[in-house]
């Protein structure tokens, strides 16, 4: 990476973007009405990024049954001049349709995606989900959908999940994940993969390759999701981006034990980078960033001033060497979750 990766990135086809967008969730709680004081802090959050070059804006009609659509979509309208990159996904509602894919479900929930969002065309369209029906039913149907919508352009890039379980899953977990991933990605033929990845993801083999190797192969982009681990990769405190009071519940759900583990192997990162505020994030993010040229990274965000600390903690690119101390740490982190996974519930170890 040169000291200008942060230049636009050609995701696929139709998509060139900043490599950092956010990642836009309302779906926790009951559903703000408009004007409050949350839904300010988003439309606020998004409008520092913009100011930060930000052009990509990740979403789902299944975030808050179509909430944050409608949020994005009410600054889509305060700012209908900007150069925005829309993406949002379909497969988890089924509403009054027998399934997510059945019929023209995909079309109608594209239709009503497009009026959350006041938009006329979504950049990307992802298949949120490996559920196509009993003995994959509903798949042929899905795919021609998708395929018809970028005919016509409505949506200009197709979009599937990557393989991914929950982070304690056992290796046999993992490598029927990634062969369902490839059956499918070989008929779906999208443009882009958008999956869940940070420190805790295991390596997965594709084809005999990583992720990363694969998709550039195959000329296809990455969205990369969740890069901070819900806040766990931030640290606490004054040492990183995220306060014991604003710390992710999924990390303080964590059994004490592990936690007290993650917290150490994180030290060992504040030891060789220093204690600065943002190092630890900056670190997570660059060790996404870096993975590949037509690797897009979407964070999560509730204000103003988290996405101002996440844009602004990026510095200079990490050098090889640099990353490998970070690979090695994040390997450490990885066995750890494995370990803990042996003594303690799955459902403890969601991150």
């Amino acid at each position: 990476m040169t000291p200008h990766d942060l230049g636009v990135r050609h995701l696929c086809r139709g998509i060139v973007t900043h490599p950092l967008g956010l990642h836009c969730d309302v779906s926790t709680g009951a559903v703000p009405p408009d004007g409050s004081p949350r839904v300010s802090r988003i439309l606020n959050g998004l409008h520092r990024a913009v100011e930060q070059e930000a052009t990509f804006f990740d979403t789902s009609d299944s975030y808050g049954y179509g909430y944050s659509e409608r949020v994005i979509g009410q600054f889509v309208r305060e700012n209908p001049d900007l150069p925005l990159q829309l993406s949002s996904k379909v497969g988890q509602i089924r509403g009054s349709a027998e399934h997510p894919y059945a019929g023209r479900h995909i079309h109608h929930q594209l239709e009503q995606s497009l009026e959350n969002l006041y938009a006329e065309e979504l950049h990307l369209y992802t298949l949120d989900s490996f559920d196509f029906g009993p003995r994959d039913c509903y798949l042929s149907n899905a795919i021609d959908s998708m395929r018809t919508l970028r005919e016509v352009r409505a949506i200009r890039a197709i979009g599937m999940r990557g393989p991914f379980t929950h982070y304690a899953a056992s290796a046999e977990e993992w490598a029927a994940q990634a062969e369902r991933f490839l059956y499918l990605f070989r008929l779906i033929k999208p443009d882009v993969v958008w999956t869940r990845f940070n420190a805790f993801t295991p390596a997965v083999s594709l084809e005999g390759q990583d992720l990363f190797t694969f998709a550039a192969r195959h000329g296809v982009g990455l969205v990369l999701a969740a890069p901070l681990a819900h806040g766990v990769l931030a640290g606490s405190g004054g040492s990183g981006l995220v306060s014991p009071a604003t710390a992710s519940p999924r990390r303080t759900g964590l059994l004490p034990p592990l936690r007290d583990r993650v917290d150490e192997q994180l030290h060992a990162l504040r030891r060789h980078f220093g204690d600065a505020p943002g190092t630890l994030t900056r670190l997570a993010l660059r060790s996404c960033l870096q993975r590949g040229d037509q690797c897009v990274v979407v964070v999560g965000f509730s204000n103003a001033g988290q996405v101002e600390e996440n844009y602004s903690c990026l510095g200079d690119p990490l050098t090889t060497a640099e990353l490998g101390v970070v690979d090695d740490v994040y390997a450490g982190l990885r066995a750890q979750v494995q370990e803990a996974a042996t003594h303690a519930p799955v459902k403890a170890l969601q991150l």
